[in-house]
């Protein structure tokens, strides 16, 4: 039986349900139908159970959204530690451009979903790239208070790039002109002259290469940072 709205056939309503089955039916669920298609109904129904069921393993809406965050952040990959700290940065960054690509629909709950939530109270899983971060910029010789501030920056490009990436969709890809397939000539031409006249460059976007590009010129300027506090210190 496929439920409505879903991409995804119940599942057979046999054996006990864990927390880890339950997560991985939410996030399936917001891969294929968005967050608000989340409810504890919802996924009662895709497990095939009462969602009373469901309520063991989550105490409501919330906690199931921080489970999915938590469940996505997991899938990033781990890196020896041994690389220049540039290194590390590049590469978590670019591990977690794929892991928004591949979850688009579960972005928001990694930019937005914590924020009124104080960070001592937030799931333990989506703090721990951070603090990952933070020992990596501290052991390259920033200083603890200057190491959160870059983590700030840094998750604001980050997410900042990952957002725009997922905006450069394709409406058409079976026409020819530029134009037409980014479906820019439904803006009048008087009020969007720049974003139409780009449409080649926009319909060129390298969302891997703009990342790079945009971590060379946020590194520079880390290492002349790095460089004039050590100066100031001889």
């Amino acid at each position: 039986m496929v439920m409505e709205g879903s991409t995804k056939p119940a599942r057979e309503n046999a054996g006990p349900v864990s927390r880890r089955m339950v997560l991985d039916a939410a996030l399936e669920l917001v891969d294929a139908d968005g967050v608000d298609a989340l409810s504890m109904r919802r996924l009662g129904q895709v497990l095939g159970r009462d969602p009373m069921v469901v309520y063991r393993h989550a105490a409501g809406r919330k906690e199931l959204l921080d489970g999915v965050a938590e469940l996505v952040l997991d899938e990033l990959e781990t890196f020896p530690d041994d690389l220049h700290w540039h290194g590390q940065l590049r590469r978590i960054a670019h591990a977690l451009r794929r892991v928004c690509l591949r979850h688009p629909n579960a972005v928001p709950l990694l930019v937005t979903g914590s924020l009124s939530t104080p960070l001592g109270l937030r799931p333990p899983g989506t703090l721990r790239p951070l603090e990952q971060i933070l020992g990596i910029l501290i052991r390259a010789g920033f200083l603890p208070a200057d190491a959160l501030h870059i983590s700030r920056a840094f998750y604001g490009f980050l997410y900042g790039h990952v957002l725009n990436e997922l905006q450069e969709l394709i409406a058409d890809p079976e026409e020819n002109e530029a134009l037409l397939r980014l479906g820019l000539q439904r803006l009048p031409l008087r009020d969007f002259p720049h974003l139409r006249h780009l449409a080649p460059e926009l319909l060129d976007y390298d969302g891997e290469k703009q990342l790079e590009e945009g971590l060379d010129i946020l590194l520079a300027g880390l290492d002349q940072q790095l460089a004039v506090r050590d100066k100031s210190y001889t």
